[in-house]
């Protein structure tokens, strides 16, 4: 069984529904993810904006033009009349449903019902095509077997055992389900944040005991550095699964941060591909990759630093503790963390409670915040036997503003923390330092060839 992954970019156009099917028809045993047509979900924000501050007839007028961009779809996509009929049919009763709910006053769990049905129609829509094609499909809806705990995590146990109940013995066949959507502990319908999609595709993989994973976008693989901001980049033909999980948390846009583990801890191979281009090699991310040097850069805008100074910590026991508790008390991740005999700096991306944060801090010290910051990560594994060549990377960071280093905490990356107006320029002036030299190795020393990458 192979788990495919199609996100909205790949699922924008008939033209490029057509082309996911094919890549589809290629596998007889495959259970495919996909999410909402490309700029749905966005629409359906605003919608739902509108409909929290009661603009219902704005929402009408965003409603009826997303209606016409799928109906327009389906025109497109369907020659065969019936299925057109069918297409279109499923359309408007989908919207009618939508319709009727807004026309009602919004409470808190409808913002998540209504998101679930950009992903609910699009699939709907590509199940059609694909059986109107001969390509026999079984569409599930995610909600019967993708749900998260009271933690708010979902479980691959209970992943697989709902999808036990819904495939039963035989899991031969093709099915079609949504990413992105799940229930909550409580039954309501919820999802599993913004590119949830990926998320969806290795928890589905980690239940199913897949073989591999594919995870299919518009970009060819993941890339050792940002191609929108750094020329010359290119893509990465192996990752280890650590790597991968640094470079996702970190600010690579390819991979969801949290769907790595899923994959990981169930071994099972994670192939990122280009659906413009599906011959090109992409990356696969797995366990056994062995390298030596730098991997890739990638860099977290959005980042608070948050600095508690007291001379209590000083040889007192219990004092790191009664921080991390206010932090877990507001849930609120940390990303970065150093600390001295007497200051501790964290680093966030989620602010969200930082009034709340600071108030309680301050009851241990002294509290400074600085925002807009970011991370920039380098991931490699440069850092466990070749610590001079750490040195010389923070060296070459030297003209600009470095707020906090982070090194050692993992053998796979070096995390600086720097203004957010600077990140550009560093990440240029890092791609140049680790992976222009021409000779294949840079004045750090590091081994830059691209056949060490397996390019």
């Amino acid at each position: 069984m192979i788990v495919m992954k199609f996100g909205g970019t790949s699922l924008g156009s008939a033209d490029r529904i057509r082309n996911v099917a094919g890549l589809i028809e290629k596998n007889n045993d495959c259970f495919v993810v996909c999410s909402a047509m490309s700029g749905v979900t966005n629409t359906l924000v605003d919608i739902a904006s509108l409909w929290k501050s009661s603009m219902i007839e704005e929402a009408d007028d965003l409603l009826d033009g997303l209606a016409s961009h799928f109906e327009r779809t389906c025109y497109d996509l369907f020659s065969d009349s019936d299925t057109l009929i069918a297409s279109t049919g499923k359309v408007k009763e989908n919207f009618d449903l939508i319709r009727r709910r807004i026309s009602n006053e919004f409470h808190q769990n409808d913002e998540n019902w209504l998101l679930a049905q950009g992903e609910l129609i699009t699939s709907e829509i590509i199940a059609l095509y694909l059986n109107s094609a001969g390509i026999k499909v079984e569409w599930l809806n995610a909600l019967g077997f993708m749900q998260t705990g009271d933690d708010g995590e979902p479980s691959v146990k209970d992943i697989r055992s709902r999808l036990g109940q819904v495939l039963g013995n035989d899991r031969g066949g093709r099915y079609l389900t949504q990413g992105y959507i799940c229930l909550d502990h409580e039954g309501n319908t919820s999802n599993l944040k913004r590119g949830g999609s990926d998320y969806t595709a290795t928890l589905a993989g980690a239940a199913l005991g897949a073989d591999i994973i594919e995870i299919w976008t518009d970009i060819d693989g993941v890339r050792n550095n940002d191609p929108r901001i750094v020329e010359k980049t290119y893509p990465i033909r192996e990752l280890s699964f650590d790597e991968a999980a640094e470079l996702a948390y970190f600010g690579a846009k390819i991979l969801h941060p949290s769907c790595v583990w899923p994959a990981s801890s169930n071994n099972i191979p994670i192939r990122l591909k280009n659906t413009l281009e599906p011959e090109a090699s992409g990356t696969v991310i797995r366990s056994d990759v062995r390298r030596k040097g730098v991997t890739a850069v990638a860099a977290k805008e959005g980042i608070t630093i948050i600095r508690v100074r007291s001379d209590r910590m000083l040889n007192a026991y219990g004092f790191l503790n009664r921080i991390f508790a206010i932090f877990e008390q507001y849930k609120t991740p940390i990303d970065v963390i150093t600390t001295s005999e007497v200051a501790v700096s964290v680093t966030i991306d989620n602010p969200c409670h930082i009034k709340e944060l600071g108030k309680e801090l301050e009851k241990l010290g002294s509290v400074m915040i600085e925002t807009r910051q970011a991370i920039v990560c380098v991931v490699g594994d440069i850092l466990e036997q070749h610590q001079d060549r750490a040195v010389r990377i923070l060296d070459s960071l030297r003209h600009y503003h470095v707020k906090m280093i982070s090194f050692g905490g993992s053998r796979n990356n070096i995390s600086i923390v720097v203004p957010e107006e600077e990140v550009k320029e560093i990440l240029r002036s890092l791609n140049k330092f680790l992976f222009e030299d021409p000779a294949g190795k840079n004045s750090a020393g590091v081994n830059i060839e691209k056949n060490s990458i397996h390019g």
